[in-house]
């Protein structure tokens, strides 16, 4: 019998240790990009919001709240009652040919989550691209709603700037990044972000590394902040290497905000007062639960950021497309809806692929996810 015990636990133990091994050996796949380290090290340890080893919030911020645990996060999400996270259906979309634009003018093409296609001030611009039908480093893993991935990059024209707010794979997708790079003139992104573009095969002349508040100016037309967010960054397990940003795009024109993952803070009132107010903003309204409260807004925090940048027309981020969070897919639009009643700003809710327009016209936008079961 103590044999036979002792060859069970040898075969247990051989397990784990071959399960260890494969961990390991499949960490070191591109995916997973690269810490920062040398003279980009040295930056990142420069900036007054790293410290103690790591960029730090502006505010304290618990990472997880309400009491709760990443076990007993595992727990109620394999115990609870799940709602509709995802559609049955597909999500109506209206693709729009982004080659066929006419560089020169200003408008918008929401993609799906918080990826958008941008031109203002002459330059085509791509933020947070995630054109792979799932968000996560293996696929079949978070993956997108069924009629939502209907651009790919034969899609996309020259880009002259790519904007990448973090590291999370529903903001920096390895396949979309490796794939668009020919296409890719110059990329601004936090500090510690461009190790992982260097590993990809980036040239570092072209990637660009913003503090908060720092500006990358394009040319005398065009001008790009890296504004303050209350989120965290990391693709393993080790976190908050690199830092979480927004973006405030300024021209002589327009004014454009995209603050993308980011709690409620004291930093959009901020940014309201240095760089707004803004001709449009789209902001964080998805994937929120009361166990990570301080990482991602919820739809009544919108509508008071909208406000606090001084925004004229809004439109939620961060939703209709990946399900990150155990609330009903479409409950976003329905408590953005409410929330914007009588609010300061406007509503704009486009469909994905959908032209925001920047000409000062009247936008008409449908409740499509009512449509939707």
């Amino acid at each position: 019998m103590k044999k036979i015990m002792l060859r069970t636990l040898a075969v247990f133990i051989a397990i784990a240790v071959a399960l260890v091994v494969a961990v390991v050996a499949y960490m070191q796949q591109p995916v997973f990009g690269k810490l920062p380290e040398g003279e980009r090290l040295s930056r990142v340890q420069a900036s007054p919001n790293y410290k103690n080893g790591a960029f730090q919030n502006l505010v304290e911020t618990p990472f997880l709240t309400n009491g709760a645990t990443e076990w007993s996060i595992r727990i109620d999400n394999a115990l609870a009652e799940k709602g509709a996270p995802r559609p049955v259906h597909d999500i109506p979309t209206h693709k729009t040919e982004l080659r066929s634009l006419d560089p020169h003018e200003d408008l918008a093409v929401w993609l799906g989550h918080s990826s958008w296609y941008v031109q203002v001030a002459g330059k085509r611009i791509l933020i947070d691209p995630v054109l792979s039908d799932h968000a996560a480093p293996l696929p079949g893993l978070v993956t997108a709603f069924n009629g939502t991935s209907i651009y790919s990059v034969e899609d996309l024209p020259q880009i002259d700037l790519l904007l990448i707010s973090h590291d999370h794979y529903d903001h920096l997708d390895y396949p979309t990044i490796t794939a668009i790079k020919p296409l890719v003139n110059q990329v601004i992104v936090g500090l510690g972000v461009g190790a992982h573009f260097q590993s990809w095969g980036y040239e570092p002349a072209k990637i660009h590394e913003l503090d908060w508040y720092g500006t990358y100016e394009v040319n005398s037309e065009l001008k790009i902040h890296a504004t303050p967010a209350r989120h965290y960054s990391g693709r393993t397990f080790t976190r908050n290497q690199s830092l979480w940003v927004g973006f405030a795009l300024e021209s002589g024109q327009r004014r454009l905000f995209f603050s993308g993952d980011s709690g409620y803070g004291d930093h959009f009132a901020e940014i309201g007062r240095r760089y707004g107010p803004f001709d449009w903003a789209t902001l964080d309204s998805g994937q929120y639960d009361v166990r990570w409260a301080n990482l991602h807004m919820n739809p009544e925090q919108a509508a008071q950021a909208a406000e606090d940048i001084r925004a004229k027309y809004m439109t939620p981020g961060h939703v209709g497309k990946f399900a990150l969070a155990s609330h009903d897919w479409n409950e976003p639009f329905k408590r953005i809806t409410v929330a914007s009643k009588g609010r300061s700003y406007a509503l704009w809710t486009p469909l994905i692929g959908q032209t925001i327009p920047f000409n000062g016209s009247a936008q008409l936008f449908a409740r499509w996810w009512d449509t939707v079961n």
